[in-house]
């Protein structure tokens, strides 16, 4: 469903269901998702660390760490929580005759073969 980490196709190769459900603004919960989940990682981190190195917690790598954490996590979970959100919406709306189309991307499929200098067609 991805032609690269961030960049999603419009709709499905294979069946042509719109990924966006035609609906302006429709990422914006998986957005809500990323935010949840990129708390939880730095949350996770952050009470983990304090728990094993207790009583003396390196506060200002754990600072940095958190830092690195905040930036990164939102990246990494980026492609799952879109997904996510999208399974979610899928269970409470199952699609309908406009979320499935012809299939207008072509990011996974093979490149047509180029005629070459010698061949002809008829």
């Amino acid at each position: 469903m991805f032609l690269t980490w961030v960049k999603i196709c419009p709709s499905c190769p294979v069946c042509g269901f719109r990924l966006d459900r035609h609906e302006p603004g429709y990422w914006l919960g998986s957005l809500t998702v990323n935010i949840f989940a990129t708390e939880g990682v730095i949350m996770t981190l952050l009470v983990a660390v304090m728990f094993a190195t207790w009583p003396e917690v390196p506060w200002d790598r754990l600072e940095t760490a958190g830092l690195v954490a905040a930036i990164g996590a939102p990246v990494f979970v980026f492609p799952f929580t879109k997904m996510f959100y999208l399974a979610v919406d899928l269970c409470f709306r199952p699609p309908e005759p406009p979320d499935l189309a012809t299939p207008i991307e072509r990011g996974f499929l093979a490149p047509r073969p180029t005629p070459t200098a010698g061949s002809t067609s008829g």
